[in-house]
């Protein structure tokens, strides 16, 4: 079984945030800046909540509301749905297609490790699809 902790180890261990009292903007600025669609929430180590591309599209932009003016805490995503580090990559792709969301948050003892997209998800099976198959060539041609 192909773990969130497999994934994690692929990756740079980033976790980019902001607190609820940050501004829209300044969320928006440092995704700009770190080429994310998605940031976490914290308060100290504590997770709070995930703000997203999809989250201004529908809480901002939508009601005419300020990027400026608007804190994070009014507009992010409370209590987002995480996994652990344990958990399958099928778990992943099952809890991302059933809930329509893109991004989930990995936690161990409340403290957050990182985060997997759904492009580390589908990047990961792809990859492993491949190795499966270069394996099963070799296995057929010997």
């Amino acid at each position: 079984m192909k773990t969130v902790q497999q994934i994690l180890n692929t990756k740079p261990v980033q976790i980019f945030s902001v607190t609820e009292n940050s501004s829209v903007l300044e969320a928006l600025q440092l995704m700009m800046e770190k080429n994310v669609s998605a940031l976490l929430i914290l308060e100290g180590q504590k997770l709070q909540g995930i703000f997203t591309e999809r989250d201004y599209a529908r809480k901002i932009i939508l009601y005419g509301k300020s990027s400026a003016g608007t804190p994070i805490g009014e507009v992010m995503t409370a209590h987002p749905i995480t996994v652990l580090p344990t958990d399958s990559i099928d778990l992943c792709m099952q809890i991302m297609t059933d809930k329509h969301i893109r991004h989930l948050p990995v936690m161990l003892d409340s403290q957050v490790l990182g985060m997997v997209s759904i492009g580390d998800v589908v990047k990961f099976i792809i990859a492993d699809q491949k190795q499966t198959i270069s394996q099963l060539e070799s296995y057929i041609s010997s």
